[in-house]
């Protein structure tokens, strides 16, 4: 801390360097998350987690599988738009409290979608598409186009929840690289007063 001592003997407390440097590294670090643009982020993690629900819907009329028993879609999906909406929360209020949530929240987020594009695909490897057995009438019968039908929006899920892994493991990785420096700097800067004040 710099101190300046005038002729009648007021005493002025001046701006410290490190507390200077501290502050930029704050306003660095803050830059940095908003390169990451976490709102467009969270947006993109919801829209993925509404289309993995409402693509798993005809799952529930057509065939029967462990996806659908286990209703993989369904806690993934959640899951995706909690991380998004937790990004959002984080592009406009940036706390260590949000900071570690989103955190938390995206590492769940790509541990579950991990494990859900597991299922999908043990389940698509166990119920693979049934060969087309001609009626009178020279068509398929209804168990080819159901199993079809199946697999195509399982192969869509399955794209999905790779897309999510995607998003969710780099924005992960991002918040993590920021970790230790949000936590070391914001702590100095909240202890160490900004401006310069005068002391009579």
């Amino acid at each position: 801390m710099a101190v300046a001592v005038s002729r009648d003997l007021s005493v002025q407390v001046l701006e410290d360097a490190n507390t200077v440097k501290l502050t930029d590294r704050k306003k660095y670090l803050h830059d940095a998350k908003q390169r990451g643009q976490p709102k467009c982020i969270g947006v993109s993690q919801m829209m993925l987690g509404l289309m993995i629900i409402s693509y798993s819907i005809p799952l529930h009329f057509i065939h029967f599988t462990e996806v659908v028993s286990l209703g993989v879609p369904w806690w993934s999906g959640l899951a995706f738009i909690t991380a998004g909406v937790v990004a959002i929360i984080l592009d406009k209020h940036f706390t260590m409290r949000t900071y570690q949530a989103s955190l938390v929240v995206n590492v769940v987020s790509t541990v579950l979608s991990v494990i859900a594009v597991v299922i999908y695909s043990v389940d698509m490897d166990k119920h693979p598409e049934a060969s087309c057995v001609k009626n009178l009438d020279g068509s398929c019968d209804m168990n080819f186009y159901a199993t079809r039908l199946t697999r195509g929006l399982k192969s869509s899920l399955l794209l999905f929840t790779l897309a999510q892994t995607a998003v969710s493991a780099t924005l992960s990785f991002h918040l993590y690289r920021l970790k230790y420096a949000f936590g070391l700097y914001s702590s100095f800067t909240e202890a160490a007063p900004a401006t310069p004040r005068t002391l009579a």
